[in-house]
């Protein structure tokens, strides 16, 4: 009796030749901590965003637009923003990318692109 099974190998990010190390292992962390691609949310979709110093609600608007709420000075009301992604700390984004342990940037009307503190936690609200 034959006792082999087959086993499905996840397609895993392969290391870019022409990208520095620093690159490969920032987009290998931010595949293993995860995060939310806004190109795979509904329009109405809700996430709660925790970061190191705050709260935010982001309802997707779609293409890469969001009502984001929870500054004190920059959002205490919900406010359309556009999206950009997110950071790792240096000017390299993931476009429309919202993940833990980066920073989310992102372009409010009267403001200057703005950058949060580093992303904890994600959570979609049903």
């Amino acid at each position: 009796m034959d006792h082999t099974a087959t086993v499905e190998i996840p397609n895993l990010f392969e290391p870019h030749p022409h990208l520095s190390d620093e690159i490969n292992r920032n987009v290998i962390q931010s595949e293993l901590e995860g995060g939310v691609h806004l190109r795979d949310l509904p329009p109405g979709a809700v996430l709660e965003v925790q970061t190191c110093r705050r709260w935010y609600t982001i309802v997707n608007q779609g293409d890469g637009e969001a009502l984001i709420s929870g500054h004190p000075e920059y959002c205490p009301d919900p406010v359309l923003v556009r999206i950009h992604g997110s950071t790792w700390g240096g000017s390299m984004l993931k476009e429309q990318f919202i993940g833990r342990g980066m920073h989310l940037e992102f372009r409010h009307p009267a403001f200057l692109p703005i950058t949060t503190s580093r992303i904890l936690e994600i959570r979609e609200r049903t």
